[in-house]
């Protein structure tokens, strides 16, 4: 009988949960291949290979076998770790929760920018005083590159130039007048233009409150378009309240 395929892989670690007495499944955000879960047989146990590895925050290569649902993961060498300057600081581990929450969610097959983008914003987290605005930008480039960022001048209706006054993510973001549906946010234009400075990025000098109104109007394009909450994202938010 043939041997399954196998193939190795840069991955960083998304999340895991444990299956069955001593195995842990790994759902790995892979440069090549998109989202991988995979089976870390015996990862559980006192002895295990390669356990302390398959952490989040991690950056391994990896050698996988696939399988009919999940791959197995036979080899884990670490490239990077991450959580030493993320574990011991509230904010910075909040927004790099919801990053890899909402890259899990976002993340298509064989396409290395989701990868790339997700392991320098855990660098770019690393020295920050802003984590914030480290993770919206990182949601901006990332519904960028899904093919539905918000509209941030022009309107999103009916692409009438701004700067304008609301915003809302059922039309794509920003509204003109005319166009303005109901319970659409009333913003800064300012804001919008930080937002689109980010999302091209370039740096910006937003106030506290400017911040504040653009994540909040991230957050609500991002839960729109995804159809359901970023759990960490709800946790995240109720510090900031």
């Amino acid at each position: 009988m043939a041997s399954r395929p196998s193939f190795r892989d840069r991955a960083v670690v998304i999340r895991s949960y444990d299956f069955g007495e001593a195995d842990r499944v790994i759902v790995l955000l892979t440069k090549q291949h998109g989202l991988v879960r995979a089976v870390a047989k015996g990862v559980r146990r006192a002895k295990s290979r390669f356990g302390s590895r398959l952490q989040l925050f991690v950056n391994l290569d990896v050698q996988l076998y696939s399988g009919r649902n999940l791959a197995t993961i036979t080899q884990a060498d670490t490239i990077d770790y991450f959580g030493a300057q993320l574990i011991d600081d509230y904010d910075k581990y909040t927004a790099a929760c919801v990053m890899l929450e909402a890259a899990e969610r976002l993340s298509l097959d064989d396409d290395p920018f989701l990868y790339e983008l997700v392991i320098d914003t855990l660098k770019d987290l690393q020295d920050t005083k802003r984590p914030m605005l480290v993770l919206d930008t990182f949601l901006l480039l990332a519904m960028k590159h899904a093919g539905w960022a918000p509209s941030l001048f022009n309107c999103a209706q009916c692409g009438a130039p701004g700067p304008h006054h609301a915003f809302h993510p059922a039309i794509g973001g920003a509204s003109c007048g005319n166009c303005r549906p109901p319970g659409a946010a009333e913003v800064d234009p300012e804001t919008l233009h930080i937002m689109w400075l980010i999302s091209h990025g370039h740096e910006s000098n937003a106030t506290v409150a400017q911040a504040g109104e653009a994540h909040q109007l991230i957050r609500a394009h991002l839960q729109w378009h995804l159809e359901r909450k970023v759990n960490a994202l709800s946790v995240m938010d109720q510090e900031l309240q």
